[in-house]
């Protein structure tokens, strides 16, 4: 990018801002929910903090996603925060045409319905808050009414395309 196309308002080419996305390192979730009593669910790493009060957290979903529909329908979704060992699971939840809640995985009702899978580090129970069209994507924006935390194991990471783990620098 030069600094005439700065000046120009044009934006980076859509390859080149995904390379650089690339080398930011995010976390893994899933977010599940029950649509006309069927289990829904995808992986997002797009996932957030937004505001301790309301305590409020988001994702983003592509707005082509064939799960969001019945996603974005739902009364309330929750939010799977996934293990670093948990790449398998992540990589189910992102896969096309599969039945996601089949076995391997691992899940039982939570309290208001919406699937809560076993062995993950934590649960966020959220009530829509907010949505809006942001470009290609759709901003979800939930109220944490209930947060749970299982495990304080290592979280599972999303960086230059590959799932990984977190690795703490040894203290100084």
């Amino acid at each position: 990018m030069t600094v005439s196309s700065l000046t120009d308002g044009q934006a980076v080419e859509a390859a080149r801002f995904r390379r650089a996305l690339a080398v930011h390192a995010s976390g893994v979730v899933v977010i599940t929910a029950q649509s006309d009593g069927v289990p829904v669910g995808l992986t997002a790493t797009s996932f957030s903090s937004v505001s301790l009060e309301p305590p409020l957290v988001s994702f983003y979903v592509d707005r082509s996603s064939t799960t969001w529909p019945r996603l974005g329908a739902a009364d309330h979704f929750a939010v799977n925060i996934l293990a670093s060992d948990q790449s398998e699971l992540a990589a189910r939840f992102a896969r096309k045409s599969v039945d996601r809640f089949a076995e391997p995985t691992r899940w039982r009702p939570g309290p208001l319905g919406a699937p809560l899978l076993q062995d993950v580090s934590a649960h966020l129970i959220c009530l829509p808050y907010e949505t809006a069209q942001v470009g290609d994507h759709v901003l979800v924006v939930g109220l944490v009414a209930e947060a749970d935390v299982h495990r304080q194991g290592r979280p599972l990471l999303y960086h230059q395309g590959r799932f990984g783990r977190f690795l703490a620098h040894p203290d100084s």
